[in-house]
């Protein structure tokens, strides 16, 4: 999915809401373990019942790699099921690989080639080698860990050198060299507040994937006041919040009906901006 068509998507839905499928079987619905492959039929149905009101879905590796084959077949099932039923959809693996460059290389062939996924988070700590190798794959995007959500993001990403730059805006600076608005993201925290517009002074035009709306805290109405570029420029993530909003029956129902409130309050702030 190129830029454009990821915009045109955020336009026709008026939603920028991405799905987070962190599928965990201690947090499904009893009913759903009568089924074949619970994993893939929970998120099956997630998935039905969220399309309408969001543009992305991004399914987290560590809830698949942690039931081995089965969970890995569950997420190739999940892809395939996206990419063939709601193909209009971006979908990010949230992986955060990164590693010396011919590893790399292996996790982009991986990720791009083996299950041909739109984007992939990636760790930047070891610098330009270990990204360079996924921004070789024309159409595919690496969305890169700037200032995240957690409690210990403190520990490294806010400290300054002795010019007082912050290790996470080198981190946006020095990637900027590497990749551009077509094929390169940043992952920022909703929980950073007005930190927003220290990262729009160096990516003014880049897309935001933005965790944490919703169960970790951050306000969408804050994002967006301080995020939001004329081409929204946000994915904003609710995991949670949506997949895990009813532990009955009709769970599917109730996410779909959160997720409908969310692109409810997306499409005002849209609208503040005339997008």
């Amino acid at each position: 999915m190129t830029r454009q068509e990821l915009i045109e998507q955020i336009r026709k839905k008026k939603s920028f809401l991405c799905v987070g499928l962190d599928t965990d079987p201690k947090k499904m619905p009893q009913c759903i373990f009568d089924l074949y492959d619970p994993i893939f039929e929970f998120n099956k149905a997630i998935i039905d019942a969220t399309a309408p009101y969001c543009v992305a879905y991004k399914p987290n590796l560590a809830f698949y790699e942690a039931y081995g084959i089965k969970g890995m077949s569950a997420f190739v099932k999940t892809v395939e099921y996206i990419k063939a039923e709601h193909p209009h959809h971006f979908i990010i693996a949230d992986a955060k690989r990164g590693d010396i460059g011919n590893t790399s290389a292996m996790y982009a062939r991986t990720f791009f080639e083996e299950y041909n996924i739109d984007s992939l988070t990636v760790a930047p700590y070891m610098g330009e080698d270990s990204v360079k190798p996924f921004l070789d794959y024309k159409g595919k995007w690496v969305i890169l860990l700037a200032l995240t959500s957690n409690n210990g993001s403190h520990d490294f990403q806010l400290t300054e050198d002795k010019y007082g730059e912050r290790l996470f805006e080198k981190v946006i600076r020095k990637s900027r060299e590497w990749g551009d608005e077509e094929n390169m993201m940043y992952v920022v925290g909703a929980t950073q507040g007005k930190m927003f517009e220290d990262i729009r002074r160096l990516a003014p035009n880049h897309f935001l994937l933005v965790p944490g709306v919703g169960a970790q805290g951050g306000s969408l109405a804050e994002v967006c006041k301080y995020g939001m570029n004329k081409d929204c420029g946000l994915l904003v993530n609710s995991s949670r919040g949506i997949i895990y909003a009813s532990n009955d029956d009709h769970f599917a129902e109730i996410a779909g009906n959160k997720a409908r409130e969310l692109q409810q309050e997306m499409s005002a702030e849209l609208d503040k901006i005339g997008f």
